[in-house]
């Protein structure tokens, strides 16, 4: 028997920490953030969404979805709302907003800049428009609102 008393295996290339690979968004569902539910044709069915409509999508959910508050996500996922609405006045609110929402957003690879941010008081409620660049796709709009 020639060969060797050990085995030779191939190792996979493993990833570098911090290195990310940029694919394509693929198509989803739909989801109706009104409703709370999928978006669904007269068949019941669940509809799909293109590529940028995804990624607006998971942009609306994670500017809606508490830090932390969730096991289910990682620290990656979701925003500082409570304590950046916590904040002593009007600007230390938006500024806290502001950061803690371009962080957010700036988690996926496939953003290139958050910026244009334009904040509207009501008597118990804030909402909060910016502009959102996807590194494939034109600037979006992004609105989300939050209870005071």
């Amino acid at each position: 028997m020639a060969g060797t008393l050990f085995p030779v295996i191939e190792v996979p290339e493993i990833a570098i920490p911090g290195q990310s690979v940029n694919r394509p968004y693929s198509s989803s569902v739909s989801f109706d953030f009104e409703k709370g539910d999928f978006v669904r044709d007269g068949a019941y069915r669940m509809t799909s969404s293109s590529g940028l409509e995804t990624y607006m999508q998971w942009c609306r959910k994670v500017c809606l979805t508490e830090r932390d508050r969730f096991l289910s996500y990682s620290t990656d996922i979701g925003i500082e709302s409570e304590s950046s609405l916590s904040q002593a006045d009007r600007a230390a609110v938006e500024s806290a907003l502001e950061r803690t929402i371009t962080e957010a957003l700036m988690v996926n690879v496939h953003t290139e800049y958050v910026r244009n941010f334009i904040f509207k008081w009501g008597a118990d409620t804030l909402e909060v428009e910016f502009t959102v660049k996807a590194k494939q796709w034109a600037e979006n709009a992004v609105r989300a609102s939050y209870d005071i």
